[in-house]
């Protein structure tokens, strides 16, 4: 079974950047979709980018063009690099495994392993 766990987290203000990190174990990386999410208080849990297997990228509209993700397959790691932060950015961000040799994939039911979360706030 696979273990994710997400750090980097963090108060930052608008304007700011932050990178977030996914550390992988327990169970194959290089192969699946990797994706974060992230949910807001009192909203559901959104999509924001996702890296397959070949390297293919998807991002959510409100993150294009200031988030980008990647991944280190050696490591077991995959990152989300956070420029231009806004107040709307504050969410729980999560990690996610998605399916095996699958696309950039933006549904959270096509991910069946999930970390625990890391904090972001971006004041104003």
């Amino acid at each position: 079974q696979v273990q994710l766990v997400e750090s980097g987290g963090g108060l930052v203000q608008a304007g700011g950047s932050l990178r977030l990190s996914c550390a992988a174990s327990g169970g194959t990386f290089t192969r699946y979709t990797m994706g974060w999410f992230r949910q807001a208080p009192g909203k559901e849990r959104e999509f924001v980018a996702a890296i397959n297997w070949g390297a293919g990228r998807a991002y959510a509209d409100s993150v294009k063009g200031r988030f980008t993700i990647s991944r280190d397959n050696a490591g077991n790691t995959v990152f989300l690099q956070m420029n231009s932060l806004k107040p709307e950015d504050t969410a729980v961000y999560y990690c996610a495994r998605g399916p095996l040799f699958g696309g950039a994939e933006a549904t959270p039911a096509q991910y069946n392993s999930w970390g625990q979360g890391t904090q972001v706030t971006v004041s104003s």
